[in-house]
């Protein structure tokens, strides 16, 4: 009796685009697949504050436009394409936004809170929209907060992967690891190679065999068609030759290590927009679907297990 395949909807570095996690349920539904893992880089990078100028007057500077909102409707449509585009709308005046703008611990708090409530509206949205049956992985990536982690951990029926084995099925187990090596952002969850090895090393530890073992790893490996990113520099912006913008590799070495010294199965993993695509290592088959979260547009691999991987990439 031939083994029954299993199917994964695979996306990353959604980085608060509500659209993007519509999406991303509507997407699990359609292809009736067995498991769905977001994995890593959930939230949100920036605040766009809808200043109250008079009762029936509030303005927004986003987009590269000004506009001008007269009444709850328009304010709430402007909200959502806020959301949409992967911002966390703010309603303040404009004495709050300016003390916001000179006080970062209290821009941080108020990061924590909209972060807070931004994953566990998305984690509600599956309740009614997702089969039971249906295993839904969700962790974050190193540019998300440790805010998040209790809110996927605590919400019934979402798996949070990190730090234990995750068995796919009888026969796939998974583990994960959000860190990345060092980058020129300086996100919550980066690391020296070294540190990060350690990290890798002790998830690894946890798995019986690896000859059907996936890695979740987030960051890609170092040198490999998925870890290609523009080159910045010490000024943090791109760097061109000739007006061109050059591109380096910027993923992890240690991830390609274990990956060379284990084989795994599969390597899911992100971090790098720009890289979606496929790149063998050994027998392992490592994966990034990309991200234009920005744009509204999901990036998402559909991948079919049995006896080998195979993937059909598709955006949304």
């Amino acid at each position: 009796m031939a083994s029954k395949t299993f199917r994964i909807l695979f996306v990353t570095d959604l980085h608060g685009s509500e659209k993007c996690w519509r999406k991303f349920l509507e997407v699990g539904n359609r292809f009736k697949v067995d498991c769905m893992i977001a994995a890593g880089d959930l939230t949100g990078k920036v605040i766009a504050p809808i200043i109250r100028i008079e009762e029936n007057l509030h303005k927004c500077r986003i987009f590269g436009h000004e506009y001008e909102l007269h009444n709850e409707n328009e304010i709430a449509i402007m909200e959502q394409k806020i959301k949409d585009t992967g911002y966390y709308p703010y309603r303040c005046t404009l004495k709050r936004a300016e003390e916001l703008n000179e006080n970062k611990k209290e821009l941080d708090k108020l990061f924590d809170e909209l972060m807070r409530e931004s994953i566990k509206k998305w984690l509600d949205m599956t309740t009614d929209k997702i089969d039971k049956n249906v295993k839904l992985i969700v962790n974050p990536g190193n540019d998300d907060r440790f805010v998040v982690d209790r809110i996927i951990k605590e919400h019934e029926g979402i798996i949070y992967p990190l730090g234990k084995v995750v068995h796919l099925n009888d026969k796939y187990e998974m583990v994960s690891c959000e860190w990345v090596n060092i980058t020129p952002w300086n996100s919550p969850r980066e690391c020296s190679e070294e540190e990060l090895m350690k990290k890798l090393e002790k998830e690894i530890g946890r798995l019986n065999n690896f000859e059907n073992a996936v890695f979740n790893f987030h960051a890609p490996p170092y040198d490999t068609s998925l870890d290609k990113a523009p080159k910045i520099g010490k000024d943090l912006k791109p760097v061109t030759m000739l007006g061109m913008p050059q591109t380096e590799s910027v993923g992890s070495k240690s991830v390609r290590d274990v990956i060379k010294k284990y084989q795994p199965f599969m390597g899911l993993h992100g971090h790098i927009h720009e890289s979606s695509g496929k790149q063998k290592i050994g027998r392992t088959v490592c994966l990034n679907p990309g991200s234009e979260y920005a744009s509204g547009i999901l990036h998402f691999l559909l991948i079919a297990l049995n006896k080998k991987v195979e993937y059909w990439p598709r955006e949304f």
